[in-house]
């Protein structure tokens, strides 16, 4: 029996990768970076060069969160490798972080939640279940995202890798979100007749790190796929994908007679 939805936050509850986007596009132009076409020609200004500059932000900044996430560099340390390689400068720590805050304070004011998330979070709510939020990222910067986007109320609780050994796909992620819920994954609940099925639901747009990894936690998932991005991907294969959160329905609890 279904006892708690657990959300990803990023790119499922809040359009993180628009606000990056245009964060960057504007930063980057600020230091004299422009997007390029395929024939290597400067496009600064047109549609293109904003694909390009946010692809190129996209491929540094990946591949370093990740490392953060693994604990192999600190949060710090992973924002200041990024400036460096997107911008191609050897600044110091401090004339990185100086950089680098240009680029957060458009990226902050840029948050925006998707209208069908706070209407998902209360009706998990209201069904009777547990509500928590599980995102890769710091936990101050998490709470202060859903502060200003409007759904601190609605959140339940929220746990970010910051605090954890590790990140997502990590299963000790998952597990310590099962247990701050109170909740273990494929075991009986209230009423039930012996039999076992995952009491967890996760909720996110990635499918190896909130998917596939909830599964292997032993949760059951949803993968929020806005774009149709996973249409015949065969790694999607017996996946449920949902393109918006208002087709998620979420089962009341039944309660022991």
């Amino acid at each position: 029996m279904l006892r708690a939805v657990v959300f990803d936050l990023d790119d499922t509850l809040v359009d993180q990768r628009s606000a990056a986007a245009a964060a960057v596009v504007a930063w980057a132009a600020e230091h004299g970076v422009t997007g390029v076409d395929g024939a290597g020609s400067d496009v600064a200004g047109s549609d293109l060069a904003g694909s390009d500059l946010a692809a190129r932000w996209a491929a540094v900044s990946v591949p370093l969160f990740a490392r953060w996430q693994r604990r192999e560099i600190t949060f710090a340390g992973q924002r200041r490798e990024r400036v460096r390689e997107f911008l191609g400068v050897t600044v110091s720590d401090a004339e990185a972080d100086v950089l680098f805050a240009g680029y957060l304070e458009r990226y902050e004011a840029g948050w925006v939640a998707f209208p069908d998330a706070g209407p998902a979070l209360r009706r998990a709510a209201a069904a009777g279940l547990a509500v928590a939020v599980l995102t890769n990222g710091d936990e101050e910067q998490q709470r202060r995202k859903l502060a200003r986007v409007g759904l601190a109320g609605d959140a339940g609780v929220l746990v970010a890798s910051s605090v954890l050994p590790a990140g997502k796909p990590d299963v000790r992620a998952f597990r310590h979100t099962a247990a701050l819920l109170g909740v273990e994954p494929g075991v009986p609940g209230p009423g039930s007749t012996g039999s076992s099925w995952p009491s967890v639901l996760m909720v996110g747009d990635s499918l190896p790190k909130d998917v596939l990894a909830a599964r292997a936690a032993g949760w059951d998932a949803v993968l929020v796929d806005r774009d149709d991005a996973y249409a015949g991907d065969e790694a999607a294969a017996g996946v449920r994908r949902v393109r918006s959160l208002d087709e998620l329905d979420f089962q009341p609890v039944r309660t022991a007679r």
